[in-house]
């Protein structure tokens, strides 16, 4: 379903972080799987909190909070690059990108003149 060189979400319901497997639960399992499903959208609260707790339009709730912040923990330092919160709107989960190296120039050395 979703694979990058640090996480690994297969539909059996498994997934692994760095060759580790992570121990969640359905809900936060759920959660993830749609956020990567979804990966580069932003998935609305509303939308969410239907889908994966059943919950009606409107409904005033900091479950989803809660299971982020969980799901957040659980993939290390790498949990706010996977999920990312888009305020007032919902979520958002971001593709894993490694970062690029940093190019190195040096300044050319100039002769001292007289």
């Amino acid at each position: 379903m979703y694979r990058d060189e640090h996480l690994q979400i297969d539909m059996s319901g498994q997934v692994e972080f760095d060759t580790r497997r992570l121990t969640l639960t359905r809900k936060e399992f759920e959660l993830l799987a749609m956020l990567a499903r979804n990966a580069g959208e932003i998935v609305p609260r509303d939308i969410l909190l239907s889908t994966v707790w059943g919950y009606c339009e409107g409904t005033r709730t900091r479950t989803l909070d809660v299971h982020v912040r969980r799901l957040r923990r659980k993939l290390g330092g790498l949990g706010d690059t996977y999920i990312q919160t888009v305020f007032g709107v919902g979520y958002l989960f971001e593709r894993y990108r490694a970062p690029r190296p940093l190019l190195t120039y040096s300044m050319p050395a100039f002769a001292a003149t007289a």
